[in-house]
C-alpha cells in the first residue's frame, strides 16, 4: 500500500527549508521502510509503501512533525486515522520562549532516534536522561511521550527558571503533582540544586518523574551514582559561549566538552540503551564524535538515513545527529 504522510510546517525558516530529508530520514528510523519526500499540487508529502499496521500508525504518532497519514488509491488520498500521542499537553514544550532554545521539532526527532535505537525491554517505563538541559525541552518531551526524564545542568539559574514554569504549568492545568527544589549535599558541604517533580497525567495514571541536578555534565555518573538510564540524548553546546568550569580552567571548546563528556554518559546507558547526540560540526569533525562513542563501548548507527540527518542552522552551526548503543548483555 502507498501511504504518504504530511507533515506539520516548521517554524523556523532555515530549518523548514531542509526538513523534508531530515523527517523523511527520521521516519524511515523509527518504521523501517525506505522513505522519500515527494510533491503532489504543490504540497510535501513522505511517501512509503507499507501495510497500515498498529506498529506503524504509532511509529508515525510519535513523528516529530507528524500531521495526517493517507492512501493513495488511484490518485485519490484515503485519510487514515492514526492514534493520539502524548501523556501530556504540548504547550508544555512550546510556551517556553529564551535564547537559546533549539528548535521544538528538532528536539523531539533527535529523542525519536535515540529511542528508535534502544535495545532494551519495553515491558517497564523507560527513563531519558539529558546531561546538558538547559531548561527541559528534552526532558519534557520524554515526559510527553511516557518515559520518565532526568537531567543535568551547569546552570543554576536555568534549573530555577524550568523549576518556575513547571509549577506554573501543573497548577494551570490542575494536575495532582509534587514540584519541590532541594539543596544536595555530599559530605557535609553543599553541591547544588535539585529539583524533583511527581505528576499523574490523569487520576488513575502511574505517575511521571523528573529529576534534574545542577552541576558540570561531567560529573552527570557522581551525581546519580549507580542509576542507569536506557537513553540519553542531548543538544551539545555549539561553541566558546556554553564553556564550563572544570580542574581550575574555562573549557576552551565544545569538542573539549564532548571528548571528556561521552565515557561519563556511556558508562551511565543501561545495557541496550542508547545515546543521542546533536551538535556542530564545524566545531568536532563526525569521525571524531563517532571515534569517541567507539571508544566509550558504544557500536555507533553510521549508515543509511542515520547519515541524512545533517542541516545547517546557520553560517556558523551545521548540525548533525549521531546515536549509538551499548550492547545488551
Amino acid at each position: 500500500m502507498e501511504l504518504l504522510a504530511l507533515t506539520a510546517p516548521a517554524a523556523n525558516r532555515v530549518y523548514a527549508a531542509g526538513a523534508g530529508v531530515l523527517t523523511s530520514a527520521e521516519l524511515e528510523i523509527l518504521s523501517g521502510v525506505p522513505v522519500e519526500p515527494v510533491h503532489i499540487a504543490g504540497v510535501e508529502y513522505l511517501a512509503f509503501d507499507a501495510d497500515s499496521t498498529p506498529e506503524l500508525r504509532a511509529a508515525l504518532a510519535r513523528h516529530s512533525a507528524f500531521l495526517a497519514l493517507f492512501a493513495r488509491h488511484d490518485g485519490l488520498l484515503d485519510p487514515l486515522e492514526v492514534p493520539a500521542h502524548g501523556l501530556f499537553d504540548d504547550d508544555l514544550v512550546t510556551i517556553p520562549k529564551y535564547s537559546g532554545k533549539t528548535n521544538e521539532q528538532f528536539t523531539r526527532l533527535l529523542l525519536n532516534v535515540t529511542l528508535a535505537a534502544v535495545e532494551s525491554p519495553t515491558g517497564r517505563r523507560w527513563t531519558v536522561l539529558d546531561p546538558m538541559c538547559g531548561r527541559g525541552t528534552t526532558l519534557a518531551h520524554a515526559l510527553i511521550g511516557g518515559h520518565d526524564a532526568a537531567g543535568v545542568e551547569i546552570d543554576t539559574k536555568s534549573v530555577e527558571a524550568m523549576a518556575a514554569f513547571w509549577r506554573t504549568w501543573l497548577r494551570r492545568k490542575r494536575l495532582k503533582h509534587t514540584a519541590d527544589v532541594s539543596p544536595v549535599r555530599r559530605e557535609g558541604k553543599s553541591i547544588g540544586k535539585r529539583f524533583d517533580v511527581e505528576v499523574r497525567p490523569s487520576k488513575d495514571a502511574a505517575a511521571s518523574h523528573l529529576t534534574v541536578f545542577t552541576g558540570d555534565t561531567r560529573q552527570s555518573a557522581k551525581l546519580y551514582g549507580k542509576r542507569r538510564f536506557e537513553a540519553i540524548v542531548t543538544d551539545a553546546p555549539y561553541g566558546v559561549i556554553h564553556g564550563s568550569q572544570g580542574r581550575g580552567r574555562k573549557q576552551r571548546t565544545a569538542a573539549d566538552l564532548l571528548t571528556e563528556s561521552v565515557p561519563v554518559w556511556g558508562s551511565q546507558l543501561a545495557p541496550g540503551g542508547s545515546l543521542g547526540i546533536s551538535w556542530n560540526t564545524l566545531g568536532m569533525p563526525r569521525e571524531d564524535l563517532v571515534a569517541a562513542l567507539t571508544d566509550a563501548g558504544l557500536h555507533v548507527h553510521d549508515d543509511g538515513p542515520w547519515r541524512r540527518l545533517a542541516h545547517r542552522v546557520d553560517s556558523s552551526i551545521h548540525r548533525d545527529v549521531v546515536v549509538g548503543t551499548r550492547p545488551a548483555d
